[in-house]
């Protein structure tokens, strides 16, 4: 849903010129680096690009999905850093709050995300519970008017950085499976956090990941994600249901990225006197890209829709994260081989660093194996309605 057509074309073109003129130059910088530079953070700031999902009495904008999800397609054509950046707040560093806290959880944080003062993450995968997200160990314990947390949540976006976190722990020690787990805002300085440096990765420099260690870490009772038990894993999945429409979107700028610069070359590149995008199975792999993000797009964008209009979307929430990341993937591949060997040296193209980078895609927030899993699943329930 579109509530001002207008205003979101405005943003749109702000966001467009900001990825040409500010992300697209310092994409080296921010690799080198391993951080995106405080002034560009500040910058991003001020446009207000991380309150877009946040509601405006919180000093956000509001977007619904398909505002939220057209913002994203246009901020992802760059180096996955940048939207990683504000990624968080945008999506699951806030929206546990935005969807079931309680009124004061949100008075008192949501602002601090929605101007960027505080970054959050969402601390919910560990080493035994990865794919299978009700296998959670982490514990909390009430005491008295805190609860204590015991665990180790790893591979979380944003974690070295962040300055809230959204942790799902067992509050039931009893109850196996989702119905013991309950959801926690945890603040950087409460006794017992701390956080691991930065994992060496694959790709998506300037993207800090890393664990969340809670040793006797005392949270207030008050920080419970809406105020009862037992709703964690109901939260989780709320936030993932609408974030895997937003990470599908964050998935098809990048590709989008990939096919104007394979296009651009293959249309300047030169091979027995003519230009190679005229050899017919250069054109093959362009076309085949091109018509893949326009399927993904319009998947993102009727997905988006169909969840403002309040329908039930966790099968084609599941469709959008597993095809995009997998388009994503397909068309890196297919940029690579368009640019030949320039595609993988660093020092002739960035197209070696997207492929690196949109790896992980198919990985977080659900594998695709997993989303295929829950595809069949949530059709089987379906049809047997």
């Amino acid at each position: 849903m579109i509530r001002d057509a207008d205003k979101l074309a405005n943003l749109v073109t702000e966001v467009r010129d900001w990825v040409r003129d500010v992300a697209h130059p310092n994409e080296d910088r921010v690799a080198e680096a391993n951080e995106v530079p405080d002034e560009i953070v500040a910058d991003m700031a001020a446009r207000g690009f991380f309150g877009w999902s946040i509601p405006a009495e919180f000093g956000g904008l509001g977007a619904t999905t398909e505002e939220l999800v057209t913002l994203a397609l246009e901020l992802s054509q760059c180096s996955v850093a940048f939207r990683a950046r504000v990624g968080t707040n945008t999506g699951i560093g806030s929206e546990a709050l935005v969807a079931d806290g309680t009124a004061d959880q949100k008075a008192r944080y949501l602002p601090e995300l929605a101007s960027g003062r505080a970054t959050g993450c969402f601390a919910l995968t560990e080493p035994d519970a990865g794919s299978e997200a009700t296998a959670v160990a982490t514990t909390a314990r009430r005491d008295g008017d805190d609860y204590v947390l015991d665990g180790r949540k790893c591979y979380i976006t944003n974690a070295p950085i962040a300055d809230l976190f959204t942790v799902i722990a067992r509050t039931d020690p009893d109850t196996p499976g989702a119905r013991g787990l309950s959801a926690f805002i945890v603040e950087r300085g409460m006794a017992g956090l701390s956080t691991s440096a930065p994992y060496r990765m694959m790709g998506q420099a300037g993207s800090p990941v890393g664990e969340v260690i809670l040793e006797n870490c005392r949270v207030p009772a008050a920080n419970l994600v809406g105020g009862k038990e037992g709703e964690g894993f109901r939260t989780a999945m709320r936030v993932l249901n609408k974030q895997r429409i937003h990470l599908a979107a964050l998935c098809t700028g990048p590709a989008i990225r990939m096919f104007d610069l394979a296009f651009a070359h293959a249309e300047t590149r030169r091979q027995f006197g003519k230009a190679i995008v005229d050899f017919q199975l250069v054109a093959a792999l362009l076309a085949d890209c091109q018509t893949e993000i326009h399927a993904a797009r319009a998947l993102v964008l009727e997905t988006a829709r169909a969840r403002d209009e309040g329908k039930d979307i966790a099968l084609q929430a599941s469709i959008c994260k597993y095809f995009a990341s997998e388009m994503c993937g397909r068309v890196a591949d297919r940029a690579v081989q368009v640019f030949g060997g320039a595609g993988y040296v660093a020092d002739h193209s960035p197209i070696e660093r997207y492929y690196r980078d949109v790896r992980l895609f198919r990985l977080y927030e659900g594998t695709s194996q997993i989303h295929q899993l829950n595809i069949t699943r949530q059709t089987q329930k379906a049809r047997a309605a």
